[in-house]
């Protein structure tokens, strides 16, 4: 067996190009979708990220905004910083780039920026609704998965989907949001004992763990869909996922790539709550007139 490719390129700009037709609609009723950035200190994966961020904004015709802070910024400053934002009308997104300097709480930092504008997904209030199956700001990478899964067109009820990885920015909600269509869903994890056991089982294997081959094709049942979370360097500094790639493509029916799989689809995703949360506004605007 050969298995196909999930384009996550080509998923990514088929969104996009969604994306940008309904900011030029919004345009016309003069609404132009806000995102802002905060990025403290010079972490140079940060800086990367928070430039792909920005030209994206740009490429859609979104108003974009990047705030600088020093690593030396205090907790006190930041939160004032996303308190200013949250009674900013322009700005309909706020995301602040983790990770954070160890003297600031990430938790509080999450918790400041209001649920409306949290595009990143994270805020309690957020999670909360997506776990109870309400309308909410999904978190952009494992939202991202599963427009990969709808593009493919599979039907997700009574699948065995198996999550290698229980991060909060991962793990953890793309399970809930296969579990919320109706999936049975076991989480994995470093104190798993006999992985491949759980693994084997998989219809849909999820892995986000941040480790080079952790799934190998052993760990693969024949037919399999294999979403490869992973961001990695392999040992000749080439970037590489969570899945020994060139063996498990031979059994699975399906396999995303590393790099052109999930990570175009996490950047998209944040566009389309940076677009969702701009159209909340306009209906918002449109009830009190």
């Amino acid at each position: 067996m050969t298995s196909k490719l999930i384009d996550g390129k080509e998923i990514a700009n088929q969104k996009k190009s969604e994306i940008a037709n309904e900011v030029e609609k919004l345009k016309r009723e003069g609404i132009i979708p806000g995102l802002a950035v905060i990025l403290v200190g010079n972490d140079p994966a940060s800086k990367t990220y928070v430039s792909n961020k920005e030209r994206t904004c740009r490429e859609l015709g979104m108003h974009s905004v990047l705030i600088e802070l020093p690593d030396s910024v205090s907790e006190e400053e930041l939160l004032l910083k996303i308190e200013e934002l949250n009674h900013d009308e322009s700005i309909h997104g706020i995301l602040v780039q983790m990770p954070l300097p160890k003297h600031i709480n990430e938790i509080k930092v999450i918790e400041t920026i209001i649920p409306e504008k949290d595009v990143d997904g994270f805020h309690p209030v957020n999670i909360g609704r997506m776990i109870t199956g309400q309308d909410s700001f999904l978190p952009c990478t494992p939202h991202g998965i599963m427009e990969m899964i709808n593009y493919i067109d599979v039907d997700i009820s009574g699948k065995h989907v198996v999550v290698v990885g229980r991060s909060n920015i991962v793990g953890k909600p793309a399970g809930q949001l296969f579990l919320n269509k109706n999936a049975t869903v076991t989480y994995c994890h470093s104190k798993t004992v006999d992985l491949k056991e759980y693994t084997k089982q998989a219809d849909i294997l999820v892995a986000a763990v941040g480790k080079v081959n952790v799934i190998t094709k052993e760990h693969v049942k024949n037919g399999a869909i294999v979403i490869d979370v992973g961001m990695n360097r392999d040992s000749e500094g080439r970037l590489c996922g969570d899945v020994d790639f060139n063996a498990v493509k031979d059994i699975s029916s399906f396999i995303t790539p590393v790099p052109g799989g999930v990570g175009p689809m996490t950047i998209t995703m944040l566009m389309f709550n940076t677009l969702k949360a701009a159209k909340s506004l306009q209906n918002k605007l449109q009830l009190e007139k």
